[in-house]
């Protein structure tokens, strides 16, 4: 098996409340746009984000809990602290909740975006190597 990533799926609650965040919003732009079903991103240059309403997911993988924080985050890392603070201004904008942004113990700035589905965006500035190797 190649050491990859193609998909991450959210499960959500409501397509339109994620489409107005996630395309209204954020201004993202769809790949794939089934009302009611799923939303599909592209977030890489092989890698989506789908986006699919609970009860589709629920009919193929099984129920879903929606209990207490999702144990996952996903990270959009970016080159300069303003940038952090820029986005988490959008997304607040576009009616995320946020965390505010700080400075962190290893060396990175970064703040988090919640969604209406409260999973959680880290938007970083990681000044790493690595970090580095993860930007356009």
């Amino acid at each position: 098996m190649d050491q990859r990533l193609s998909l991450v799926t959210l499960v959500v609650a409501d397509l339109d409340v994620s489409r107005a965040f996630y395309i209204d919003g954020l201004g993202w732009q769809p790949e794939v746009d089934v009302p009611g079903e799923v939303l599909m991103i592209r977030v890489g240059d092989r890698l989506l984000l789908s986006l699919w309403h609970r009860d589709h997911a629920e009919a193929e993988i099984g129920p879903v809990s929606r209990t207490g924080t999702p144990p996952v985050t996903l990270a959009h890392n970016v080159s300069e602290p303003a940038q952090v603070d820029g986005i988490l201004e959008l997304a607040e904008r576009a009616g995320a909740r946020i965390g505010q942004a700080a400075w962190r113990s290893w060396g990175g700035y970064s703040g988090y975006v919640i969604d209406p589905d409260g999973f959680r965006w880290e938007v970083a500035v990681n000044p790493t190597e690595l970090g580095e190797s993860l930007l356009p």
